[in-house]
């Protein structure tokens, strides 16, 4: 008896170890796109709850009047932080007024070390030119928070808005981001911002949206090279008497 129970044991442990691996554990489909001055840009099919990177950004319209219509994924994001965001948001202690920021350490409760919430504004006047000043923003706070790698995630759909097209709002989103790391970088050649370099930065997009904003990125990095080609050369700083 013992003798069999040692056969069936082994044969169950050689079948567990040739068994398939399951979609579950395979990597989410990605697009890694080069970027100026060694950046890489990716598009990945991911939520901000999953990306493993020191800082997630995701975006916040002002509540409506009626409340909060809101699925997917900023609903998987702060059912995993325990309700945090909601009560914030509640209490009126993060409004999602425009361009207002606030960061979060997840204590582990997603694989993201830090979380930064950066208001949208009113979603009726929600614009093209407001995702640039929020991509400049997004950059500078994470320069001020020194991550090297950040996911950013606009969750403009998951609120219930489909005023702009995705990637439109994903390529302003990186002229915004790259115009202004081309200022820093200026300003840190000059000693006049601390050192840091951005290595990468993830655009997170669902299934439906993923090629849409996979052409996002390469369109809005090809118009911040562009916009940064006219910038002057000249030093911030005068130089003369």
């Amino acid at each position: 008896m013992t003798w069999t129970r040692h056969i069936l044991v082994t044969a169950l442990a050689l079948l567990i170890a040739f068994l398939p691996v399951q979609a579950d554990d395979k990597k989410p489909a990605e697009e890694k796109i080069a970027g100026p001055d060694g950046l890489t840009l990716t598009v990945r099919m991911q939520g901000p709850y999953d990306a493993d990177v020191p800082l997630q950004i995701v975006c916040y319209f002002a509540p409506k009047k009626g409340g909060d219509t809101l699925k997917g994924a900023p609903v998987e994001l702060d059912k995993r932080l325990n309700g945090v965001i909601g009560n914030l948001r509640d209490r009126g202690d993060f409004a999602g007024d425009e361009l207002e920021t606030l960061v979060l350490d997840t204590g582990g409760k997603i694989p993201a070390k830090q979380l930064l919430l950066i208001g949208l504004g009113d979603q009726a006047s929600i614009s093209l030119e407001r995702m640039e000043r929020v991509g400049r923003v997004a950059y500078r706070e994470a320069a001020k928070l020194g991550a090297v790698k950040v996911a950013f995630a606009p969750l403009i759909r998951d609120q219930g808005n489909d005023k702009l097209p995705t990637g439109d709002v994903v390529r302003y989103v990186v002229r915004g981001l790259l115009l202004a790391r081309d200022t820093d970088v200026r300003l840190q050649k000059e000693g006049l911002s601390k050192q840091y370099v951005l290595e990468e930065w993830i655009e997170e997009a669902g299934p439906d949206f993923y090629k849409e904003t996979i052409t996002g990125v390469k369109t809005g990095m090809d118009e911040a090279k562009s916009a940064i080609g006219k910038r002057k050369i000249a030093t911030f700083a005068n130089t003369g008497k």
